[in-house]
């Protein structure tokens, strides 16, 4: 064989396989894309399948709505305000300290804020009026008529923390403004409280003409958050 002839099968060869690398190395680089594609694919799978479990397993709110009345051409009355605070219970005469805060004149009366300071460690409630009457006597005992409500003021639910005040507005009359005749009149020594919805009473000293006979003298409100002083 002629020199010339192997160094053109020489080349032929080298030829051929040259073409067998880069038929190699596409398919390699076709093998990469696909792993590329189909991790793609899955990732998108993934992330289609989480977002659907993930809407899929939300937690569900149960909300209890209370039903509403048809509304009416008519004002709807208000609804009576609760005397009491679930689980606080109302307070006792032995958690209060009763005593008198300002106290103003007026023609022919007298203006007296009665504070009601929770001296207990544990919270309660106040609500309504106090009851109220002139006392005095050994043993001592009430004189006259006890307060009438005053309903200027609507009611409301105070709650006491401990060492927290609530006040109410008594009105005592002058029993001089009456005849002696009609009113008896004699000297007290004491105002004789009942906390709202109590049954035992506590006295404060304070010394006051009274009425003996059936004279209105006393007018008392319902009891309010804060102190007499500060109202």
């Amino acid at each position: 064989m002629t020199a010339p002839s192997r160094i053109a099968r020489r080349a032929t060869a080298r030829a051929g396989l040259a073409r067998a690398g880069l038929a190699r190395g596409g398919l390699a680089r076709a093998g990469l894309a696909g792993v590329g594609l189909a991790g793609v694919a899955a990732l998108v799978a993934a992330c289609g399948s989480a977002a659907g479990s993930s809407g899929a397993a939300q937690p569900t709110v149960t909300v209890t709505a209370t039903p509403t009345a048809a509304a009416s051409t008519a004002p709807a009355a208000a609804p009576a305000a609760a005397s009491t605070v679930a689980g606080v219970p109302a307070c006792p005469t032995r958690s209060l300290q009763v005593k008198l805060g300002v106290t103003q004149g007026a023609a022919g009366s007298v203006y007296t804020a009665l504070d009601f300071v929770n001296i207990s460690n544990v919270t309660c409630t106040l609500y309504g009026y106090p009851g109220v009457s002139l006392a005095g006597g050994k043993p001592v005992t009430q004189i006259g008529v006890a307060a009438v409500e005053d309903h200027a003021s609507a009611r409301e639910l105070v709650t006491l923390a401990p060492q927290a005040v609530a006040n109410a507005l008594l009105r005592i009359v002058e029993a001089g403004n009456y005849p002696a005749s009609k009113c008896g009149p004699v000297t007290a020594h004491y105002l004789q409280i009942f906390p709202p919805n109590q049954t035992t009473p506590t006295y404060l000293a304070d010394a006051a003409q009274a009425c003996a006979k059936a004279v209105p003298l006393l007018t008392i409100g319902p009891v309010r958050p804060g102190s007499g002083s500060s109202s």
